[in-house]
């Protein structure tokens, strides 16, 4: 098995110093039905405190995060992922914390978010995980339609979701979001537009808008062709996107990112570490880490998992993966960096790639910027027309919202072929 290389390489770019950490719980109580993520499913009733198989994997991963290099001090943003985080104990989650402290530091001001799913944790789990130092919380809503909820697979109920909010509400997290998906199976513009006023009622800090994605090895890809009905139809899906940015923007909150609204201040700084191609450790099953110009996904079922581990540790921490090149860092900071509403400063991707780059990247954004689905703006978000073909190293690019955000793949998919 190839793995993960934490030795510096000869480089073409000075790589920053990672200073964030995701880390995958894969448990859930069971697996939704358009889930392809690297999940171990428990059942109803296992949970962090009565659960051998979830203390085993933390034991391992805990081994993981011991061995593994630290190449920068402290950590900034830590991620909880899954899975369903919410199923370990408070006492689990502190041992975590306290492996990553001891190894990394942990910065006085670090965001650390949780995802949660509604029905998983009660008050006083929630005020556990307060006190380890969690100070941003995910709640996978998902829909507040009952019907969607249990077509997806869902083992939460509306009233589930709401009495989660009030729960987090009570415990004081200030900063909370919530994650909703479009495009279900039987899902309308009618209930669309009624799951984004609820989510607006409640007045999260954050929302996270994904649309569906039908992946062949779920139970949604055994049933369901992609734009064939009961899924909406791909005009429909298009409309939803359109009816979040207009609705979640008239309600104030900033679309800062293709998938994602926050009030003034709330921008999630874990992941704006993926949009703005910057180095992260990663821990846990299926977890993928980009450390010294190297991107490295561990393996995605458990016993791999652990067989990797033990490999890392008889390495010493010290194991060999192939670095990407110069053309893949730029298709990389191109993909993830126009996710983001301000786009890319050209004078950046000028000094890091060269003029020439600059001339290949606006000649093949001239019909999309002719169309209206990208645009240069000044530094301080003020719209210009340059000679796009001939884009200067001043200003940002930038792929307009909603438009130019929802033909992101058109338009990646053309630079690609053009760069690569």
């Amino acid at each position: 098995m190839v793995l993960n290389s934490l030795k510096p390489a000869k480089k073409f770019i000075d790589f920053e110093v990672p200073r964030n950490a995701y880390l995958h719980i894969p448990f859930c109580r069971r697996r939704c039905f358009y889930c392809d993520f690297p999940v171990s499913v428990v059942g109803d009733h296992k949970t962090g405190n009565n659960s051998g198989t979830i203390e085993h994997y933390l034991e391992v991963l805990l081994q993981e995060i011991e061995i593994t290099p630290a190449l920068g001090f402290p950590l900034n943003t830590i991620f909880f992922g899954g899975g369903t985080p919410s199923l370990l104990s408070v006492e689990q989650l502190e041992r975590i914390l306290h492996k990553l402290d001891g190894c990394f530091g942990i910065a006085a001001d670090a965001e650390i978010s949780m995802e949660v799913d509604p029905g998983t944790f009660d008050r006083k789990q929630l005020q556990g995980y307060r006190s380890t130092g969690v100070n941003r919380i995910s709640l996978g809503v998902q829909s507040f339609e009952q019907k969607l909820l249990e077509i997806c697979g869902r083992s939460h109920t509306v009233s589930d979701i709401f009495a989660s909010v009030e729960l987090i509400r009570q415990v004081g997290f200030a900063d909370f979001s919530l994650d909703l998906i479009s495009g279900l199976p039987h899902q309308t513009s009618d209930h669309w537009q009624e799951s984004l006023l609820k989510a607006v009622a409640i007045a999260p800090t954050h929302i996270s808008i994904y649309d569906l994605q039908v992946e062949p090895v779920t139970a949604f890809g055994r049933q369901y062709q992609p734009g064939a009905k009961p899924l909406p139809e791909d005009e429909t899906a298009a409309q939803m996107y359109r009816q979040a940015s207009e609705i979640l923007t008239g309600a104030g909150y900033e679309h800062y990112e293709i998938s994602n609204y926050a009030q003034p201040g709330h921008q999630c700084r874990h992941n704006r570490v993926y949009w703005e191609n910057r180095p992260y450790y990663a821990f846990g099953m299926g977890a993928a880490s980009y450390l010294q110009g190297c991107r490295f996904t561990r393996p995605r079922k458990t016993r791999e998992y652990y067989e990797w581990v033990q490999q890392l540790s008889e390495a010493g921490g010290v194991l060999d993966c192939p670095q990407i090149s110069a053309s893949e860092v730029l298709l990389e900071t191109l993909m993830l960096g126009l996710r983001l509403a301000e786009g890319l400063s050209l004078s950046t991707l000028a000094e890091r790639f060269g003029e020439q780059t600059l001339s290949k990247i606006g000649k093949c954004l001239q019909p999309y910027y002719q169309q209206g689905w990208v645009e240069v703006v000044t530094d301080n978000g003020e719209a210009i027309r340059p000679q796009i073909q001939k884009l200067s190293a001043s200003g940002r690019i930038k792929l307009t919202d909603p438009e130019g955000f929802l033909f992101s793949n058109v338009i990646l998919a053309d630079l690609f072929s053009q760069l690569e």
